[in-house]
């Protein structure tokens, strides 16, 4: 991965390395090419590293919990992380009113796409009989469990909405 171009920055689940690997590698990359915005968004990604734990109990039956290593790092902790991150820099942003920063749009890079407003109508075409349904709502369940994460609840309700308000 030494050779990847600044602009392959980024991650998608369809790549045949993790998540942690991709991130280690365009750090490395950007530190080698000088590329110090990229360096510090991976940086501050890797430095919530210690928020991802597990927990134990000790022999007295105490609880507690030890960071988490390396190899136990799963893509969803580390999307997670990424996410929360992501949710802070966009509040930052609105109180100083402004719309993206650089960070951001790094940040979003290692995210899934969302599912598009299209994706959710065509998929709740084919897999969802809104008129069996008492309440449109009904259908929220069956369809953020098929796109998980990558789905907005208020965009779902809107689509489901305009969807159950056709003749």
């Amino acid at each position: 991965m030494t050779g990847t171009p600044p602009d392959s920055y980024g991650w998608n689940d369809g790549m045949p390395v993790s998540l942690l690997e991709k991130l280690r590698a365009d750090l490395k990359h950007a530190m080698k090419s000088g590329n110090t915005a990229v360096r510090d968004a991976i940086r501050q990604v890797m430095g919530e590293y210690p928020r991802l734990t597990v927990p134990l109990t000790l022999e007295s039956g105490k609880k507690s919990f030890r960071v988490k290593r390396p190899e136990e790092i799963t893509d969803q902790d580390l999307l997670d992380l990424i996410k929360g991150l992501v949710k802070s820099e966009k509040i930052v942003l609105e109180v100083k009113k402004e719309v993206t920063s650089p960070y951001l749009e790094i940040l979003q890079r290692y995210l899934p796409l969302p599912a598009t407003r299209e994706e959710i109508a065509t998929w709740i075409g084919g897999h969802v009989d809104l008129a069996g349904l008492k309440s449109p709502q009904q259908a929220m369940g069956p369809i953020m469990k098929h796109f998980g994460k990558r789905a907005d609840g208020n965009l779902v309700r809107e689509v489901l909405q305009t969807l159950c308000a056709r003749p």
